[in-house]
């Protein structure tokens, strides 16, 4: 009997031994990428210009840019065409700058500074200009009476002319050194007056010697510029500078809270302002000693990209999000209409932020709104955010989103998409980049960065009950926070820094820093430098007793921290940068590079898939289905389940799906 239990186990062996190995194979065999369309669709838009009763607009974040004509009497798209790309390395996905002169809208674009032409008369779009390689804006645009264009460039930070009868281009070379920005232009006869954002100047550049003159120093940067008569009206921040073109008779006015995003100028002299992040609408007139509140924003938590003189008594705006509203500034009331709806083609964009919620949906940030696939049923839902969503985190029945520009903490509900405002970091903390939820103490634990020329980010500790929040500014000090990594049990969250700040001006640190941040004492218990010259942490994530993080920039480097001894015990090179997670016991990354890649870090970095794209706005994020390798992330610019398991061959995506 015993000789015939062994027997029969002995055959059962080979079946036993081979069953995984042919499971795994069975795994590994599987459709391994699946792809579910556009990730997040946008109509929004960045430059704007009206003319003899038309709106002309030029999208941001598809490629290539859609630039649309629009009947301001019927709020309807007449007309679009799409802006080619230019010879230039690059392609470019929107324009900041617009203006029209002689028949024709020009627009600048980005990520490539390229000068484009629309003929309003035949249709034609033309390519007629770079000012600078891949990674440059054109921020602003302007045309003097005689029809010589002028651009304000970015990372130069300087002002370019163009004139459109001969192709001949002037740079006016460096306004101020260190600046990166020129935001804002405009000009007259005989000046062009450029708004410098990090230096936080207004300048007059005489256009026939070049020379450059001081008009005004603001107290932040200066973002709009615009003439009346003899005086320049520019806005930095919450204040309004009106000052004579030679400089002389400054006044300034100041909003309460918040600050000024667009001017115009009324033809009796009024001048109209709207402010962000509220939205609402104010007049000025020179002479008065504040700015009066006229109305309650017709588009209310959005930026808007243009307001100009409708008539008599009627203003237009347009709303970055992508809608146009008109207002009777005497009473107040105000229409919107969505440009979607108006027919502007929606395009597909580069999302911004991504959260999984296991069986129920996967949510995708894009600009100004938020994406929803229904797991359950296949079906999708759009719904309008007060900004961009720079990351997501899960509490309960609620999602919480950082949002840029404002530095605002919302929440969305996840039975009703019901969206509502915590609070706003303030303290000059325009940028969250990463959210966390401590489950022990029931707080938000939010990394930003500041705004513009300034070095110190914060940790913020938001109550989700009371909206109340403790800014920690400095915490790192001279560094910004780009990300953070708690440990619940310990009440410890790590902190990955940055020492170039918001940019603008010189860090004054080589290396960035990791710092340990105790939540009950909210005190600094330790802080090392864990890779001399490396100046950037993308990411850092806590697990096991090691802190992996992720360096931006070139190196493409990662390492593993010892806790205990806050040594590096284990170092690597992968394509690039972008968010680690953990999973089912194991660190992974998504990085940007290398055609987009993802990994698994052990004792070395394992590649799990090559073939993602690069199409992330912020970083590339990987979300797993709980119980299985399968995760959430992007192909090109679609939503896509990707099966990463640690024990199949690498992935290659192929060009179709991606």
């Amino acid at each position: 009997m015993l000789r015939r239990l062994l027997a029969a186990v002995a055959g059962l062996l080979p079946a036993l031994l081979t069953a995984p190995a042919a499971q795994a194979a069975v795994t590994c065999a599987e459709p391994a990428v699946r792809t579910f369309g556009p990730a997040s669709v946008t109509g929004a838009i960045v430059g704007a210009a009206v003319h003899d009763g038309r709106a002309y607009v030029v999208t941001r974040g598809p490629k290539p840019p859609v630039l649309a004509e629009l009947d301001l009497s019927t709020r309807k798209v007449i007309r679009s065409v799409t802006l080619p790309d230019g010879p230039a390395t690059g392609e470019p996905e929107g324009g900041w700058a617009t203006v029209v002169s002689g028949g024709k809208v020009y627009v600048g674009t980005y990520p490539v500074p390229d000068l484009y032409s629309f003929d309003i008369a035949t249709g034609e779009v033309r390519h007629l200009h770079s000012f600078g390689r891949n990674g440059g804006f054109v921020w602003s645009l302007a045309a003097a009476p005689d029809g010589t264009l002028y651009a304000g460039t970015y990372p130069g930070g300087r002002v370019f002319e163009y004139v459109p009868g001969t192709g001949a281009v002037r740079d006016f070379g460096v306004l101020a050194q260190g600046e990166r920005y020129v935001r804002a232009v405009a000009a007259d006869a005989g000046h062009v007056y450029a708004g410098l954002l990090d230096k936080a100047k207004l300048v007059r550049i005489d256009r026939a010697s070049g020379a450059v003159q001081e008009v005004a120093a603001a107290p932040t940067g200066v973002g709009v510029v615009t003439l009346y008569g003899d005086r320049v009206l520019a806005a930095a921040g919450a204040e309004l500078i009106d000052v004579r073109k030679d400089g002389s008779d400054p006044r300034r006015v100041k909003l309460e809270s918040g600050s000024l995003d667009a001017l115009t100028v009324a033809a009796d002299g009024t001048v109209y302002a709207t402010s962000r992040p509220d939205g609402a609408v104010h007049r000025y007139r020179t002479g008065d000693t504040a700015l009066t509140r006229v109305a309650d924003a017709p588009a209310p938590g959005d930026e808007t990209r243009l307001i100009h003189p409708l008539g008599e008594n009627a203003l237009v705006g347009f709303a970055g999000s992508g809608g146009v509203w008109s207002l009777d500034p005497r009473t107040g009331a105000s229409e919107f209409t969505d440009l979607i709806d108006a027919g502007l083609p929606a395009g597909t964009e580069r999302p911004q932020s991504m959260l999984l919620v296991p069986n129920r949906a996967v949510y995708v940030g894009g600009h100004f709104s938020m994406e929803v696939r229904d797991l359950r049923t296949g079906d999708k839902r759009r719904f309008r955010l007060p900004g961009e969503p720079k990351d997501l985190v899960r509490r309960g029945d609620k999602i919480y989103a950082a949002m840029y520009p404002s530095g605002q903490i919302i929440s969305v509900d996840l039975h009703t998409d019901e969206v509502r405002g915590v609070g706003f970091l303030g303290h000059g903390q325009q940028r969250p980049w990463d959210i966390e939820y401590d489950p022990v103490t029931d707080k938000l634990l939010v990394a930003s960065a500041p705004l513009g020329a300034n070095l110190k980010g914060a940790l913020s500790v938001v109550d989700p009950r009371t909206g109340a929040i403790d800014v920690y500014v400095d915490v790192i000090p001279d560094q910004s926070l780009m990300s953070l990594s708690l440990d619940a049990k310990r009440g410890v969250v790590y902190l990955g820094g940055d020492v170039l700040g918001g940019g603008g001006v010189p860090p004054v640190h080589a290396t960035a820093s990791v710092a340990a941040f105790d939540l009950g004492s909210r005190k600094v218990l330790w802080q090392v430098d864990p890779v001399p010259g490396h100046r950037t942490f993308q990411d850092v994530k806590v697990h096991d007793g090691l802190l992996y993080a992720v360096y931006k920039r070139d190196s493409g480097t990662w390492i593993a921290m010892d806790l205990a001894t806050r040594k590096v015990v284990r170092q690597g090179t992968i394509a690039g940068y972008g968010e680690l997670t953990v999973h089912r016991g194991r660190v992974f990354t998504s990085v940007f590079r290398g055609g987009g890649n993802a990994y698994v870090l052990g004792a070395e970095a394992k590649l799990l898939a090559t073939g993602l794209g690069d199409e992330w706005y912020t970083n590339p994020q990987l979300h797993f289905v709980p119980g299985t390798w399968d995760a959430w992330a992007l192909v090109g610019r679609d939503l896509a389940k990707i099966r990463l398991d640690p024990a199949c061959p690498p992935l290659t995506v192929p060009p179709a799906a991606n």
